[in-house]
């Protein structure tokens, strides 16, 4: 069984505020090894589960911040900025399960860490065929497309809850902390939360290969993808891309036929609107 660890930084053991996953910050370092850490456990628990083979793709800022000379040598490394999927790249090379790790709930979400979808900077909310979604939903969708179901996340409550409105209810999840606020939580210490992020992957693969893994999560097409930014400049600019419209105040629309399109007009977007 193929595995892919999909990582991000926002929702790894210990982190509360941007300082810790930003680069050019102090407390960066400490937190790259604490990230590294929870994916070890991952792909602990996906072998221990049955898994023969591991990627795990970095997804966080510009895909440098797994620390390759201490990764589990039983998983290879996706790392750099601007594959074609992105945050999730190597979902489409055969693989049968994805794991989130790391990862944090949609803009706007109540009680979820550092809460934001792809850029807190540019997106005030993300809808897709007019629900709302967040990076564990657009990820999972494209995820979806390559019919690779999510099996299991590991991040806050908020984040934890969020897959499984998304995936259902047979996700396995590995909740690391309690949100208090955006930038406040109750955390869990390292030697805790790899555990239960390891006990979490291992339940997910053996409940797969049973059957019980949830479905991949697939869009009913054609897609409306509705974007809204935090500034009206930022929407002028992205309205310029061919097959874009503005409609209401702040919000671009596009629409598409496939989910991949989808995910690359969002990240064209949004690239317009800087």
């Amino acid at each position: 069984m193929n595995i892919l660890i999909a990582a991000d930084m926002e929702g790894v053991t210990g982190v509360v505020h941007w300082d810790q996953v930003d680069p050019s910050h102090l407390e960066y370092p400490r937190f790259c090894k604490l990230m590294t850490g929870d994916i070890n456990a991952a792909v602990r628990g996906a072998i221990a589960g049955g898994a023969t083979s591991i990627v795990v793709t970095d997804g966080h800022h510009l895909g440098r911040n797994i620390l390759i000379e201490d990764l589990d040598p039983r998983a290879v490394l996706n790392s750099g900025s601007s594959p074609e999927l992105s945050m999730v790249q190597g979902v489409e090379q055969d693989i049968q399960g994805a794991m989130f790790i790391g990862y944090h709930g949609r803009m706007g979400a109540r009680n979820a860490i550092l809460d934001h979808t792809w850029s807190d900077e540019r997106v005030s909310g993300l809808w897709i065929n007019d629900r709302a979604f967040g990076e564990s939903g657009l990820n999972g969708a494209v995820c979806g497309h390559f019919g690779v179901p999510v099996i299991m996340a590991s991040g806050d409550q908020t984040l934890c809850a969020e897959v499984q409105q998304f995936f259902g209810p047979e996700v396995e999840t590995a909740q690391v902390k309690t949100a208090t606020g955006r930038m406040a939580a109750e955390c869990l210490p390292p030697s805790v939360s790899t555990r239960l992020i390891e006990e979490a992957a291992e339940r997910s693969i053996i409940k797969h290969k049973k059957g019980g893994a949830p479905k991949p999560f697939q869009v009913e097409t054609p897609i409306l993808m509705i974007v809204e930014f935090v500034q009206s400049d930022m929407a002028d600019r992205a309205a310029l891309m061919p097959e874009a419209s503005r409609t209401t105040d702040r919000r671009v629309e596009y629409t598409a036929g496939d989910m991949i399109t989808i995910y690359h007009a969002f990240q064209t977007l949004l690239a317009l609107a800087r």
